[in-house]
């Protein structure tokens, strides 16, 4: 299971992440579909709204570093 597919079952699905972060739905599923990445400005709003469930650095490691070292 990827990051965001963890997000998105921290929350309850696509929509309620959509919802909690600002963005729409079909925006979060290009993210779980792999179309797009998470955006990085993105990441700190996820990362809250799981309570920490899910970290920026799982989301963005290239970004806020990788924590599976």
């Amino acid at each position: 299971m990827s990051a965001i597919e963890k997000a998105v079952a921290a929350v309850g699905g696509q929509t309620s992440l959509a919802s909690a972060i600002g963005v729409t739905a079909s925006f979060v599923n290009q993210w779980v579909a792999g179309v797009r990445p998470v955006p990085a400005t993105r990441c700190r709003a996820i990362e809250e709204a799981t309570g920490g469930v899910v970290s920026c650095a799982e989301l963005r490691p290239d970004v806020f570093g990788d924590t599976a070292a």
